[in-house]
């Protein structure tokens, strides 16, 4: 599910953007309030570019005038990323994400206590105090109530689910004044220790909460925390990491190098595969030319040797043609010559004739007498 906030939001600023999910709020015990007037401000993770998520310890601080009310800061899932509300003091509080911060800030609304004239009122069901400095207390329990969100430090998918009420959206309309100058140095004591970043502490930060700005720090169990001791051990957690990435990086810089290795060996091998191919593909394309050539050369041969064929018939039929021409017209000689003899002998046969028949005729004369 996506928030989007109304115009009412106007005038609470977003700090920062980050593309991961803060940790979850840590538990903690809170530290008696050690004087009159002070209220309490809720521990709260913040981020920073060198080093990510740091958790600003709860402390009692002194608002900046009387009658107001701090509203925590909070972070909330939008548009794709985790962005920082900042916190605010006004005569009500606001929303704040929903996020239960306990002691007062269970989520909704404020618990620990109300202002009664120029005196703040204590709930001592939800606030601890020093009862020698703190005498205007009260208990009221039922401003306790379970939260169903857990420890989750945001709102938004995975976080809080959860919208403004309109007691809240007009608290947020109301006069602001932003984070005092003590509150502003409690952000800097945390940026300045690296006990208190995520990574070093893997969400369990060594002070979680002070009795006041620069005063004691207290650990989880409200026991004073050793911050020298934190630090250095933060120090050498950032040395290993350092070191870690160090050898990661020159583990990834032989990684890429054996890559780059393996890419330059396999485009090697792939330019002399290319090449043996378009050497192969020569040879093949040489072999197909000179089978071309030579099938050409074997057709012109053959269609030599067809056309000599050819021209052999023609000249073997001519010859025989003229041979039969030949023997057809010494036929005809034959013809006309034997013609021509008995032209002749019957021509001599016709001159004899007459002759012939005279001679019977002279023969016969004498019978007859």
């Amino acid at each position: 599910m996506f928030f989007a906030w109304s115009k009412s939001d106007a005038q609470v600023s977003i700090g920062v953007s980050v593309g991961i999910a803060p940790p979850e709020i840590p538990v903690y015990v809170q530290p008696a309030c050690p004087t009159d007037g002070y209220l309490w401000q809720p521990g709260y993770w913040a981020y920073s570019d060198d080093g990510g998520y740091y958790w600003v310890p709860g402390v009692w601080v002194a608002p900046p005038r009387r009658g107001l009310l701090w509203t925590p800061p909070y972070w909330g899932f939008e548009g794709g990323s985790y962005g920082f509300h900042v916190g605010y003091w006004g005569p009500h509080v606001g929303f704040y994400g929903g996020i239960n911060y306990g002691y007062g800030y269970a989520g909704i609304g404020f618990g620990g206590g109300r202002w009664n004239g120029d005196r703040f009122m204590y709930n001592t069901a939800v606030y601890n105090v020093d009862r020698r400095f703190v005498r205007n207390v009260y208990i009221d329990r039922t401003v306790i109530y379970r939260n169903n969100y857990g420890r989750a430090s945001f709102n938004g998918p995975g976080g809080v689910n959860r919208r403004p009420e309109a007691r809240e959206e007009e608290a947020m309309r109301e006069r602001h004044f932003e984070a005092t100058a003590e509150q502003r140095r409690q952000v800097e004591f945390a940026r300045g220790n690296r006990a208190q970043f995520a990574y070093a502490n893997h969400g369990r930060p060594a002070a979680v909460a002070m009795n006041r700005i620069g005063g004691q720090a207290y650990g989880e169990r409200g026991r004073q925390a050793d911050l020298a001791r934190a630090n250095a051990q933060a120090a050498r957690v950032r040395n290993n990491a350092a070191e870690n990435r160090a050898k990661n990086n020159a583990a990834d810089i032989r990684a890429r190098n054996n890559a780059a290795e393996i890419r330059a060996r396999n485009n090697a091998a792939e330019i002399r595969a290319r090449n043996n191919a378009a050497e192969i593909r020569a040879r093949n394309n040489a072999a197909e030319i000179r089978a071309r050539n030579n099938a050409a050369e074997i057709r012109a041969r053959n269609n030599a040797a067809e056309i000599r064929a050819r021209n052999n018939a023609a000249a073997e039929r001519a010859r025989n043609n003229a041979a039969a021409e030949r023997a057809r017209n010494n036929q005809a000689a034959r013809q006309q010559q034997q013609q021509q003899q008995r032209n002749r002998q019957q021509q001599q046969r016709n001159q004899q004739r007459p002759h012939q028949q005279q001679k019977p005729q002279q023969q016969q004369k004498p019978q007859q007498r």
